[in-house]
């Protein structure tokens, strides 16, 4: 068994907003600048998306290879559809990783963001900038909402094995003394399965897609054990799933809401937190 941590995975007593992606709505997703964006706007918690690089660092990115929707090579081009799959970071180092720039694209999807030169961050850059930033302005350390990203049908292409996988992740939450400010989620069940038996005190968020219909319970016994924080795309909350979450005292935490009806219709139902690109428009109705 790993280490073991003991952790308060969030503020029982509020909504907790969570800012997806930093602020993908406002700022160019997994960067820096939309982390402090989103502690700007009063986020509680930073919502981010991690993969493994070739020199076993962990950096930000939703996907484990360049979205050609928001990256341009170091020379400048475009990256396209069609070859950013052969873009692999499990197969660059950070320093390679750091030459392409992900924030001067136009996001189509996202027409209010700011666009800026900047490239895909470590974690261990993440945590020092919000430390910092949090130490200038006196504002709490936020909680942090940690995404693995991988996929049984690409342990060893795109990314190591849930083990290794979770456990460089886990070496810089520890040794940045992370563990009581981070979550970590995932659709892989099997990377919250080895952090449960290996990390005993870590937070975990179970993942679920909006065309998985799984009923809740199954999902559970899917999982094997009881997570912190159960998290569906929020098609899938009603009434319903309210009440079963608070019968088994898991927190439910939906995403990705944008739209502000959709937001209040979130809070009416009862919800713990809600994820969103867009915390300002979320905090204005808090």
């Amino acid at each position: 068994m790993k280490e073991e941590v003991t952790t308060t995975p969030i503020n029982n007593t509020t909504l907790d907003v969570q800012g997806h992606r930093g602020c993908r709505g406002l700022m160019p997703e997994n960067t820096i600048p939309a982390m402090i964006k989103a502690l700007e706007l009063g986020v509680t918690t930073l919502e981010l998306d991690v993969v493994i690089t070739k020199d076993k660092q962990v950096v930000l990115s939703h996907e484990p290879f360049f979205n050609h929707e928001i990256a341009s090579k170091p020379n400048g081009e475009l990256v396209t559809k069609a070859e950013e799959k052969s873009l692999n970071i499990f197969q660059m180092t950070m320093e390679e990783i750091s030459r392409y720039d992900v924030g001067m694209r136009i996001h189509t999807r996202f027409p209010e963001q700011t666009k800026l030169i900047v490239a895909k961050p470590s974690l261990d850059a993440v945590f020092d900038s919000v430390k910092a930033y949090c130490d200038k302005t006196g504002k709490p350390i936020p909680f942090f909402n940690i995404e693995t990203k991988s996929n049984p049908k690409s342990d060893n292409i795109y990314h190591p094995a849930p083990a290794v996988f979770v456990d460089i992740l886990m070496a810089v939450i520890i040794k940045k003394g992370m563990q009581e400010k981070s979550m970590i989620q995932s659709f892989d069940f099997r990377t919250l399965q080895y952090l449960h038996q290996q990390y005993p005190g870590m937070a975990t968020v179970a993942l679920v897609e909006d065309f998985d219909k799984i009923p809740f319970e199954a999902q559970l016994n899917k999982l094997g054990f009881t997570p912190t924080v159960y998290s569906p795309s929020f098609s899938l909350v009603d009434s319903n799933l309210v009440a079963a979450c608070q019968q088994k005292k898991v927190r439910l935490i939906p995403w990705t809401v944008n739209d502000t009806a959709d937001m209040k219709r979130m809070k009416n139902l009862g919800v713990d937190g809600i994820i969103t690109d867009y915390p300002d428009r979320l905090l204005k109705l808090r």
